[in-house]
């Protein structure tokens, strides 16, 4: 029996593998189900990026619907989800607020003179502790907040124009229709 423990261990080990590969290609992992959506957008209130006396936070926000998109200089799919907000974000009609994350002032201010500010106000999470209120795993993250402050809509990665066509137009014309 001692000489079998070895291969009994080995096949439990394998059968583990196996099913990981199998669980990851069944399964889209950008598809992360956020217990926020239909839930309240969690209360915030945080310094605009260069002018820390300022401050925006969800009872400011309310009133018109928006989307929060997480960004960092020190994000690299951040720079290719820029163009996206530079040309179609601004089609959906709605406001864009930037939520800088865990990033200095000076990067984010200087990252935004490079690729160009598609935002409407971009708010500062230095630290990142309101963010772990919206369950933010890094960036880009972008939500969709309707007028009333509700989560309606979650993407966690880069925006692509696929996500912007098949996702996130049609949850802002959901919207629209909502509206009185």
């Amino acid at each position: 029996m001692s000489r079998l423990l070895p291969l009994l261990a080995f096949l439990l080990l394998a059968s583990l593998f196996g099913f990981g590969i199998w669980w990851n290609t069944q399964h889209d992992q950008h598809e992360i189900v956020s217990p926020l959506i239909n839930q309240p957008a969690p209360d915030f209130q945080l310094p605009v990026l260069g002018d820390d006396a300022r401050k925006v936070g969800k009872a400011s926000l309310l009133g018109k619907p928006y989307l929060l998109n997480i960004f960092g200089s020190w994000c690299i799919e951040c720079v290719h989800e820029h163009p996206m907000l530079m040309t179609d974000a601004k089609t959906l009609g709605i406001a864009l607020v930037g939520y800088n994350y865990k990033d200095e002032p000076d990067a984010a201010n200087a990252w935004i003179a490079e690729h160009g500010n598609p935002f409407d106000v971009i708010v500062a999470d230095r630290d990142g502790r309101q963010a772990l209120d919206f369950g933010v795993y890094g960036a880009p993250e972008t939500f969709l907040i309707d007028a009333k402050g509700f989560i309606r809509y979650k993407h966690v990665g880069p925006l692509t124009p696929d996500v912007m066509t098949t996702e996130l137009k049609p949850a802002v014309e959901a919207l629209a229709k909502e509206s009185p």
